[in-house]
């Protein structure tokens, strides 16, 4: 070994000192420690989900660490935790309850698609559109405009200037073909509802 070396080596153990700064703790480590299994447990009941916790509680403690702590509600950092805490909570069950009211229109919407109704739903309903289409074919022919306009949405005052009829007398003559079409309807195949 060359004689110098021994002298270059400085006098403290720097290694050391790494070590020991290691064991110490900072004010964030602190409050990390003390704060996050108490929000976790909070965001766990209030979400029902404890992975969804820890990563909200996780979220807490990075958004302090974004923030500068005077600004933090007036030196306050545990209140300002634990309603940060509440506040990501309440959003995220806004954002499941969006997602399931969005995922349930999506099904409701694709369930009256033909496409996704399966072959006896399909086959039952053309059987019922022929029924529907053949009795209204023996009806009087104007009972049988009324109750095709009116199943399209006309409003009543359509439906008389249409047929060229008072707007009084549109109701009373839904309400007889109405009748005559249920009356024909169960005679052609004696079945009580449509």
């Amino acid at each position: 070994m060359p004689q110098g070396f021994l002298e270059e080596l400085p006098a403290e153990k720097p290694v050391m000192r790494e070590i020991s700064s290691v064991n110490s703790t900072s004010p964030f480590d602190e409050l990390f420690l003390a704060h996050y299994p108490r929000l976790v447990s909070i965001l766990r009941r209030m979400l029902g989900n404890s992975g969804r916790a820890e990563e909200l509680a996780t979220d807490v403690f990075l958004k302090l660490h974004r923030q500068p702590l005077p600004a933090i509600a007036n030196g306050n950092i545990p209140g300002w935790m634990y309603r940060t805490a509440i506040h990501l909570g309440i959003d995220e069950l806004r954002s499941r309850s969006r997602r399931a009211r969005m995922e349930q229109e999506a099904a409701r919407l694709s369930a009256g698609t033909p496409r996704q109704q399966d072959g006896l739903q399909q086959l039952l309903r053309a059987e019922k559109q022929q029924r529907v289409r053949a009795v209204l074919a023996e009806l009087k022919p104007n009972w049988s405009e009324l109750l095709l306009l009116r199943a399209s949405g006309h409003s009543y005052r359509e439906l008389a200037e249409h047929l060229d009829i008072t707007p009084n007398s549109v109701g009373t003559m839904l309400v007889r073909a109405e009748a005559a079409f249920l009356q024909r309807y169960r005679e052609l195949f004696n079945e009580e509802e449509l």
